[in-house]
């Protein structure tokens, strides 16, 4: 299976589930957007590294993770996203230490933390993004959208977690046929809503397999 190269677009906060985030990876030589919701904690975690300039009082679990790896020689080459199973991606670690490379599996989130630390490339099957790979629309605003997002996340931090309710949301569009789903899909992703959008493209998902 063939590797496609990702970067990170940006973080969206969610509007419909309390403290959750949604990660846009952009295809490499493409046009298609990868979204996957993240944790809070994940969230501005990953903000951080992104921001150079911002450095923490005391470090973050990346960050400590980070000088531990350099103290012993611990090299994170690469990240690789290589299986989605209903809707939650899963991560692998490439590392190297003395020419011996292991691979570490890790959730997504806290995967690609990592790799903006150690500067590792980001990856994902083409399979998976043909998959789950939305296309967005080119939109002069969405640096400033961004920088908004990267704000939000730093100066209101949530505890995220799985509740009924968000289970529920999660269950609201079973009941749509697939075109009424393709509709809905076009339409969060027209309104910069990636959250929603990366729910719907679940639901397609599992139509489809």
């Amino acid at each position: 299976m063939s590797l496609v190269k990702l970067t990170i677009k940006g973080i969206s906060y969610s509007q419909t589930q309390n403290g959750a985030y949604a990660l846009i990876l952009n295809e490499v030589d493409g046009e298609r957007k990868l979204p996957i919701v993240i944790g809070a904690f994940e969230a501005q975690s990953i903000a951080i590294a992104l921001e150079k300039e911002i450095k923490p009082p005391r470090p973050l679990t990346h960050d400590l993770f980070k000088s531990f790896a350099d103290r012993f020689d611990i090299i994170v080459k690469q990240v690789i996203i290589h299986k989605l199973v209903d809707g939650v991606f899963f991560s692998s670690i490439i590392c190297e230490r003395d020419k011996i490379e292991e691979i570490i599996d890790a959730r997504t989130s806290d995967a690609i933390a990592l790799a903006i630390r150690f500067s590792a490339s980001i990856f994902t099957y083409k399979n998976i993004l043909d998959k789950a790979g939305i296309y967005l629309k080119g939109n002069p605003t969405e640096t400033e959208h961004a920088a908004e997002d990267i704000d939000n996340i730093l100066s209101d931090p949530e505890t995220f977690g799985m509740n009924e309710e968000s289970n529920q949301s999660s269950n609201t569009y079973s009941k749509y046929s697939l075109s009424e789903l393709n509709e809905l899909l076009e339409a969060a992703v027209e309104n910069e809503d990636y959250e929603k959008a990366a729910k719907i493209r679940d639901e397609i998902s599992r139509r489809d397999d």
